[in-house]
């Protein structure tokens, strides 16, 4: 009886990741969501609309941020406290707390890591996601991680337009 509540549970559990290559620097990108991600708004501004401050300082470990974004053309909104920053390794995790991810998961975690890419210049975005669903009916996060990527893309052609 354990052993099917332990595989049960296990097809709950689930990792998405994906690399987006792009031409801005892996110190920007990761500033973008490290040290101003109330600028995210500006470089995406059909998806992310907001993000505030809500406890804390921006890009330490514990502060809490609420983004206000659309995701499958509904407005949502997420409260993440913000779980690890190794700016060496230009890394940033979000824990979600709050919001309309918590409707169907139990836990969602969501990694970026910027490395610069070898042999030229541009950088790869990598996005892990990490969460438990509520139950089997729930979808994977498929479409959030298209998602991610496409604010990549955006936030990037963004942080060019700048230089």
């Amino acid at each position: 009886m354990a052993e099917a509540a332990t595989t049960k549970a296990s097809t709950l559990v689930g990792k998405l990741e994906t690399d987006v290559e792009i031409k801005a620097s892996a110190g920007k990108f990761h500033h973008m969501f490290a040290g101003r991600p109330h600028h995210v708004s500006k470089a995406s501004p059909g998806k992310i609309k907001a993000c505030d401050l809500h406890e804390g300082d921006w890009g330490k470990v514990g502060s809490i941020v609420y983004w206000n974004y659309v995701h499958d053309g509904e407005a949502k909104v997420a409260k993440e406290r913000i779980e690890a920053v190794e700016p060496e390794k230009n890394l940033i995790t979000f824990r979600v707390i709050e919001g309309d991810l918590m409707k169907e998961y139990k836990s969602f975690l969501i990694t970026i890591q910027v490395t610069p890419k070898h042999g030229g210049p541009g950088s790869i975005v990598h996005w892990h996601l990490e969460y438990e669903k509520i139950s089997d009916e729930v979808a994977h996060p498929e479409t959030l991680l298209q998602f991610c990527v496409e604010v990549s893309k955006e936030i990037d052609e963004h942080l060019l337009s700048e230089e």
